[in-house]
């Protein structure tokens, strides 16, 4: 008689360790009693502890990318090129830039605010808000979820990247010119396609796209808006599998549109 075996995937890993090592390694660098270099290697430790652990637990799709210094939503825009100007032209370290961006920057660069915060849905945790600016390119810079997926196959752990998708990011977004949500969706849909192209090149063969925003009320044009770059990036999805995760909520308002779609496995939270 034939085994069945069930396939198991984890939407994400909680990241900051079980006795906190990432809030504390992160306070110890922003009092500046540990270099950047001591940071990453705490954040290291964890990502491949975590790995570890999921692994021995059978999982068959583990995550990666789940991982975040302060934010995935404050990841994904700078992946995308999206961070606003004042926080670039303070001409501090790639890890610095970032974390002003989190938390504001008062010093000798300059000075600058944080981007704004908002509560992450119906949870208690917030998101820092991306801004859109009339200049804003949208574009594939960055290499976190490249790099985060060879690092795991470095300690034998294929795992699935995760990644905020592009309808849920342009709906948190914040426009501060006169370009609308629309104005914007080629971008990200190419930016997309361009994420696609990398993993493909990497042999990966799961990836997760979470749009939490199809769980809320959305209009016509919001649901065109998301089949639209969907129809895009997914034909041009190569050799990768792409599964939708939605989660805090039902999908009524995309559901027909959603099973339309050629996504190869959906996840419903």
């Amino acid at each position: 008689m034939e085994e069945f075996k069930m396939n198991s995937s984890l939407i994400g890993f909680p990241r900051v360790g079980k006795g906190r090592e990432l809030k504390f390694a992160s306070e110890k660098y922003f009092r500046k009693e540990i270099s950047v270099e001591e940071l990453e290697k705490v954040a290291k430790g964890l990502k491949i502890m975590h790995w570890n652990l999921q692994q021995a637990a059978g999982i068959s799709h583990i995550p990666s990318n789940d991982f975040s210094y302060y934010d995935n939503l404050l990841d994904l825009t700078v992946l995308l090129n999206a961070l606003p100007n004042g926080y670039r032209q303070l001409g501090l370290n790639e890890r610095d830039t970032y974390f002003a961006a989190a938390r504001g920057y008062q010093g000798e660069a300059g000075d600058v605010k944080a981007l704004a915060m908002k509560k992450w849905f119906n949870t208690n945790y917030h998101y820092l808000v991306p801004e859109l600016f009339d200049d804003t390119e949208i574009k594939l810079v960055g290499d976190k979820p490249f790099a985060e997926y060879e690092e795991a196959k470095e300690i034998g752990v294929l795992t699935k990247p995760v990644l905020i998708g592009g309808f849920t990011f342009l709906k948190l977004a914040k426009y501060k010119g006169s370009k609308t949500i629309n104005d914007f969706a080629d971008q990200v849909a190419n930016a997309y396609i361009a994420i696609l192209n990398r993993f493909n090149e990497q042999g990966v063969a799961w990836v997760q796209f979470d749009e939490p925003s199809l769980v809320t009320d959305l209009s016509e044009e919001d649901v065109a808006l998301f089949t639209a770059i969907y129809e895009k990036v997914l034909a041009h999805k190569g050799n990768v599998k792409v599964l939708l995760q939605t989660y805090f909520g039902d999908i009524r308002d995309s559901y027909e549109e959603v099973i339309g779609l050629d996504f190869d496995g959906i996840g419903l939270d």
